[in-house]
């Protein structure tokens, strides 16, 4: 005679995802008074898409991640503090013209260099711009009304934000632009341009904020976020990585999560995965095509030569070229064996999903454009699926809709990948997931 099977003890909540927006849901619930959560997540190590690569002396990351010591995201886990980098990164981009400038745009490069004639015409498109675009519904329609058509060509605006997206920036939809590139309204108000002129002419510095940049430990992102999980841990959260979730049902008011370490009953149910893995994991769909996220190709190298450029960020705002950006991660942990090494991100869209296609391009650049000109060895490529979601029309709307069908389900969902949201930094990220949590009264209170 068998014996009938115990039901697993039930816990406060479940966080599905162990990406920074997991993370700090864990530690927010903990604050509201759950005493024992569980964070789920199908990858094998915490962090999500904050991801490293290590090939003999040198170490990369997917990616260009800068963190900041007044970030938010401190506040929940200050152990890991002491295990960050701290740097000195500056930001160039090599703009149609082939010159390596100041990055997002230069007055002196992309205004004043145009000469007499051209500078006319920036101006006039400008004022069109104002004027004629005032309800904007594309990505080329909110650069153009703030920056002006003739400067969003001259300045390579427009050609980045392909880069960006895999889509030429009509297909883009405005939301998407105000998310990420809302820091263009602030650039083009007409006092901080005055600044601008007024620096490219006497040579005068921007400002430089107050905080310290900082980049990961040397020893990749699990040495660094090791402390926050220990920390977790000892406070009754048990994370269970590496494992596969088959299905969410809700029982009453308990959500059961099915996994292949055997189910998980909770009174409150996070999710930071994927908004349409949500949706799947609890058996609705969303009509339509796939919403559209960004598949990032990152390019490993070292190099030994003359770079063409001082600073350690770089992008990409020329017309050709399909990377996007190049990070040098030996400006931030020293050189390995006298050799430099990047990262270099490339859209898999740009290059038809193909590495050797996104390699090969970028050398043909680099040669046309006189940059990391010498011995450039490829160590190692990652290929990254849902890297950050995209706008195209419609596509926010529908993904609200998505949103609003797990809600009905008492599913909470958060994060660039839970809630299909542009975050650009883990400061965001964190106060979004601190936001979105605050919303719900605790379960257990």
């Amino acid at each position: 005679m068998s014996t009938p099977q115990e039901s697993p003890p039930v816990v406060d909540a479940v966080v599905l995802g162990a990406g920074i927006s997991g993370l700090v849901s864990a530690s927010v619930l903990l604050r509201q008074g759950a005493q024992r959560v569980v964070v789920i997540d199908e990858y094998d190590h915490v962090g999500g898409n904050h991801i490293d690569h290590s090939s003999g002396g040198y170490t990369f990351d997917v990616g260009s991640l800068i963190f900041q010591d007044d970030s938010p995201l401190l506040a929940h886990f200050p152990e890991v503090l002491p295990r960050y980098v701290p740097i000195e990164p500056g930001w160039a981009r090599l703009n149609p013209q082939g010159q390596v400038t100041h990055y997002p745009f230069s007055i002196r490069d992309d205004v004043l260099a145009a000469g007499p004639a051209e500078l006319a015409r920036i101006g006039a498109s400008a004022v069109a711009g104002r004027l004629g675009k005032r309800r904007q519904t594309n990505a080329r329609e909110y650069t153009e009304h703030l920056l002006g058509s003739r400067f969003v060509e001259r300045s390579g605006l427009g050609y980045y934000m392909q880069r960006l997206c895999g889509l030429p920036p009509e297909l883009i939809d405005v939301e998407f632009a105000e998310n990420r590139m809302g820091w263009l309204a602030d650039q083009a108000r007409i006092g901080r341009l005055v600044q601008r002129v007024w620096r490219s002419r006497t040579g005068s510095p921007e400002a430089v904020g107050t905080n310290t940049q900082l980049a990961r430990p040397r020893e990749g992102f699990a040495h660094l976020y090791q402390p926050a999980v220990q920390r977790l841990e000892s406070d009754g959260v048990e994370l269970r990585l590496g494992a596969e979730m088959h299905s969410i049902r809700k029982d009453g008011e308990l959500f059961e999560v099915d996994t292949d370490r055997g189910p998980v009953l909770a009174r409150r149910l996070v999710s930071t995965v994927p908004l349409e893995r949500g949706l799947q994991l609890c058996g609705l769909e969303l009509p339509g095509a796939p919403l559209p996220t960004v598949t990032l190709i990152s390019l490993f190298f070292s190099f030994h030569g003359e770079r063409g450029f001082d600073p350690p960020i770089l992008y990409n705002f020329s017309r050709e070229g399909a990377w996007k950006r190049v990070t040098v991660y030996s400006d931030f942990y020293g050189r390995s064996e006298g050799r430099e090494y990047f990262t270099v991100e490339v859209i898999g869209d740009r290059v038809h999903g193909s590495v050797t296609e996104a390699e090969a391009d970028f050398r043909t650049h680099c040669t046309a454009n006189g940059v990391f000109r010498g011995d450039l060895v490829l160590e190692g490529t990652h290929v990254l699926a849902n890297a950050y979601p995209i706008y195209t029309q419609g596509s926010g709307d529908r993904a609200r809709d998505g949103v609003r069908r797990l809600k009905a389900l008492g599913v909470e969902t958060l994060g660039r990948q839970g809630s299909f949201q542009y975050q650009p930094t883990a400061r965001v990220s964190t106060l979004e997931a601190e936001a979105a949590l605050a919303r719900t009264p605790s379960a257990s209170a």
